[in-house]
């Protein structure tokens, strides 16, 4: 399968510890993968862009997370999109879970994450 072939994943993540862990686990789970690193280039992006899933972290700077998973799925183009939220603030979490399809609890595991992402993939 050719690059052009892998569906895109965005990885919206301001750590750049994180955003190696989770673009590393995506790429591996089949995906091309862009990193985003904060809310206002991932709202720019998603404009432009409509990704298959979406590594979304909701604690970024300048457009919250949550701001963004709203978006997400107000706008009718982007509805589809697989969202994975990844937080260390377990009451925020839980308030968006059912906006999201999955909710990961930092730290994530590279393993945890690929094998997630691959069987997203597998559904999708």
């Amino acid at each position: 399968m050719s690059e052009n072939e892998k569906p895109l994943a965005f990885v919206i993540e301001d750590d750049p510890e994180q955003q190696k862990i989770f673009s590393y686990a995506i790429k591996e789970a089949g995906y091309t993968v862009e990193v985003i690193g904060n809310g206002t280039d991932a709202m720019q992006r998603l404009n432009e862009a409509t990704p298959a899933l979406v590594i979304l972290d909701l604690h970024l700077p300048v457009i919250s997370g949550d701001e963004i998973l709203r978006c997400i799925r107000a706008d009718e183009r982007l509805t589809a999109i697989s969202v994975i939220l990844a937080t260390a603030d377990p009451l925020l979490a839980e308030s968006l879970s059912a906006e999201s399809d999955l909710v990961l609890l930092k730290p994530i595991s590279f393993i945890q994450l690929r094998d997630l992402a691959t069987r997203l993939r597998s559904v999708a």
